[in-house]
């Protein structure tokens, strides 16, 4: 417990920072209502986003019951938390003087907003891999529907500007975040976390399981080709719309 306290110092440190922004960010809107133009779609995601950040804090609690940290394990979650912190970023940004409100602003940078909330669902079945196949087998094919789903949607995000559909996929993703944390997790329990991750990791101790899910040859071939294509895929000018 004492190493993991140790290690996920740097992670509070990168969520805090984005829950900072979503709420000076809100905080703005409040205060000058006039100046900044609100849109319904971006406040959703706003949501959203602060809801994925304080759940990804409550769920990473299970990362405890690994007792040898490994640094591929350390850098990729602390990669994990600052994706969500650049999707907080991009959702207020520091300065609106180029933009009418939020609405324009949300469509100019669209490709960009989709294309971290693409990484960052690819990044989360990951982590799911990291806590053991017990878990993996825990959550049930509700998840992996729900994962791929929002894979899916995010990519079309990134090249559909139909306002409808926006709007369909906020109002899809925001309540399913809400009910999965009702649905799984409601408490937080140590011994639920080493039984889960320790005795269902296919034979292996957390901290192996880990290293050899992050370094293997076979997820190699997987997630850098993938990684390549999606980049491809977006091909990000910055002034792109």
């Amino acid at each position: 417990m004492d190493m993991y306290l140790h290690v996920r110092v740097l992670f509070s440190i990168i969520l805090g920072l984005g829950v900072s922004r979503l709420l000076s960010g809100v905080a703005r809107i409040v205060q000058h209502p006039k100046e900044y133009k609100v849109y319904w779609v971006h406040l959703l995601w706003a949501l959203f986003a602060f809801l994925y950040l304080i759940h990804f804090w409550w769920w990473e609690y299970r990362l405890a019951a690994i007792q040898q940290w490994t640094f591929p394990l350390y850098f990729f979650i602390a990669m994990y938390a600052v994706i969500q912190f650049l999707l907080c970023v991009m959702l207020f940004p520091e300065e609106m003087t180029d933009y009418s409100g939020f609405k324009e602003y949300f469509y100019s940078r669209r490709r960009w907003i989709f294309s971290l909330m693409t990484i960052l669902f690819v990044a989360d079945i990951a982590d799911t891999a990291i806590k053991g196949a017990g878990y993996m087998r825990a959550l049930g094919p509700a998840y992996y529907t729900r994962s791929a789903l929002y894979i899916l949607l995010s990519l079309a995000a990134i090249k559909i500007k139909d306002e409808r559909f926006h709007a369909g996929f906020a109002i899809l993703a925001t309540p399913s975040e809400i009910g999965l944390i009702l649905k799984s997790y409601m408490t937080l329990s140590l011994k639920t976390v080493t039984k889960t991750t320790v005795h269902h990791c296919s034979g292996l101790a957390p901290d192996k399981f880990v290293y050899s899910a992050l370094i293997s040859p076979g997820w190699r071939r997987v997630l850098f080709p993938a990684a390549l294509h999606l980049f491809r895929f977006v091909d990000l000018p910055l002034g792109a719309t």
